[in-house]
């Protein structure tokens, strides 16, 4: 995690959460993370190919020059890309990872703002983890941001975060964890530092790191 934002909310988000794979959705208090809501959202999940913003913060909203709110957050991805977002928001929703994301969003005027996005899960009572509290904060702010909107993004750079040092699944059932082949995307890396062996794994062209805190 390379933006200040990135880490302070995953901190809340870690604190909140304590020995749980994932906090209640009513338990975020945003008067307590009130100067990172510009660049927060919150997706539902419907279904894999249906992950909508229930909320979109300010800052996010401009560099798109739209209101988010509503919107299919796989809207705007390559097929690959999205193949991959499918599969990583099945892991964070069903085995309670974290993500984070690298992001080139590519602007009209062919502008590229890279960006960095945080994905993490919340538990909705009833209902299961079908809440995703996020963050995606442009790593500079060039002059253009909010005047010409971000029209298509793509993945640069991929890592998947389990909290607690390994899946949540692992803890109800010992199998191997159905949600890593369906990551297809290429050209993804994840930077981190060395593991031990036998802690990643090759999937087609994405390396997938699991196991260990961020």
């Amino acid at each position: 995690m390379k933006h200040g934002v990135t880490q302070t909310l995953y901190s809340y988000w870690d604190n909140l959460r304590g020995a749980r794979p994932a906090p209640n959705r009513s338990e975020v208090d945003p008067g307590e993370i009130r100067g990172l809501l510009g660049d927060t959202f919150i997706l539902e999940v419907n279904n894999p190919q249906d992950v909508r913003y229930r909320l979109a913060g300010t800052r996010l909203c401009s560099a798109h020059c739209r209101e988010l709110k509503g919107r299919n957050f796989l809207r705007g991805w390559s097929t690959k890309d999205r193949e991959a977002l499918e599969s990583l928001i099945a892991a964070i929703s069903e085995d309670a990872a974290a993500a984070v994301i690298g992001v080139n969003g590519q602007a009209e005027r062919g502008q590229v703002l890279q960006m960095e996005m945080l994905l993490v899960p919340l538990n909705v009572p009833g209902e299961g983890r079908i809440r995703i509290l996020g963050s995606c904060t442009p790593m500079e702010k060039p002059y253009w941001i909010g005047l010409h909107p971000i029209l298509n993004q793509s993945i640069s750079s991929l890592r998947l975060v389990w909290p607690d040092e390994r899946p949540y699944f692992m803890e109800q059932r010992a199998t191997l964890n159905p949600i890593l082949p369906r990551f297809t995307a290429e050209g993804m890396t994840m930077p981190t530092p060395p593991l031990p062996r036998g802690a990643e794994k090759k999937v087609g062209h994405l390396t997938v790191y699991s196991g260990g805190k961020p």
